[in-house]
């Protein structure tokens, strides 16, 4: 087994490493707070104090970072991995990061002799829990094929899209879908509400019908039982959206109905509430007065 150096250990990255382990991996790790991956640690993992330690002791570097300028820093900044890395070291982003910060790293990879996939996930701390993560890869074949195996200890759903970016891109329509659909609900939900009707059974009776989805059955219960404890932080949803709105203006495409959820969900930010999980863009519905 080639060993795995693992970057950025937060609510999906220490599960996702924790599941690379329990496959039999040698994992060399490295996150802000060592106090929290003392766990991993006491399990066989090994701390590394430096990305120089990680580059010079890995043959597969992961990293799962929370934006573009992070993985940027990491990869490709002084003493960072780039800089230390050995010729033939194969560097696996999957943040959720800009598509064209993932171009911008690929072509520093490669002109380092190395190589670069950007392989965001779906699938939130349970999916990463479960290793039934959705990932969606942009990068060469060879590159694919050589951490597919890796990929299959982290999710059930794993696609080989395209060229370097187009993972991202992927990921960012990922973030419009749910986004959007997470607003639907919302609003489905409060109208109902507001209209003196039961929101619970409103919900049962549209999950067996075309308005079935994901966010109706889990992120519609979470409303309905308030239970906003982060699964996705609301905070990290808006950064996606960022990320979506960047992309679109640099490739010309119109996200009309994304802009405004953006907005919607830098207000629950503004007032403080994006530390919760995404669901709780409801109640900004509850309070928005009828138009």
């Amino acid at each position: 087994m080639e060993r795995i150096g693992f970057i950025g250990l937060g609510a999906m990255g220490k599960p996702m490493a924790r599941n690379l382990m329990k496959a039999g991996y040698t994992l060399n790790l490295l996150t802000r707070t060592r106090a929290k991956v003392e766990d991993l640690i006491a399990a066989g993992g090994a701390w590394r104090d430096t990305l120089k330690e990680i580059a010079q002791h890995n043959d597969i570097v992961i990293t799962m970072l929370p934006d573009s300028p992070d993985v940027d820093l990491v990869v490709a900044g002084k003493d960072g991995i780039l800089e230390n890395a050995r010729p033939g070291t194969l560097i696996v982003d999957m943040s959720t990061i800009s598509p064209v910060t993932a171009r911008k790293l690929a072509r520093d990879a490669q002109a380092r002799g190395c190589d670069f996939l950007d392989a965001p996930v779906s699938g939130g701390d349970i999916g990463a829990a479960n290793a039934t993560l959705t990932i969606m890869v942009g990068g060469t074949e060879a590159a694919f094929k050589r951490a597919l195996p890796l990929f299959q200890k982290l999710g059930k759903t794993i696609t080989h899209i395209g060229d370097s970016g187009a993972g991202q891109i992927t990921k960012a329509a990922n973030q419009i879908i749910t986004s959007i659909n997470i607003e639907a609900v919302a609003e489905a939900l409060t109208f109902a509400a507001k209209a003196g009707v039961d929101p619970v059974k409103v919900r049962q009776a549209l999950l067996g019908g075309a308005a079935y989805s994901r966010m109706l059955e889990f992120h519609g219960q979470r409303m309905l039982d308030r239970n906003f404890k982060p699964g996705f932080r609301m905070a990290l949803h808006r950064k996606d959206l960022d990320i979506v709105l960047s992309a679109a203006k640099e490739y010309g495409a119109p996200v009309p109905v994304a802009t405004k959820v953006r907005e919607m969900m830098t207000a629950m930010v503004e007032s403080g509430r994006g530390e919760m999980d995404n669901s709780s863009l409801v109640l900004l519905l509850e309070e928005m007065k009828a138009s």
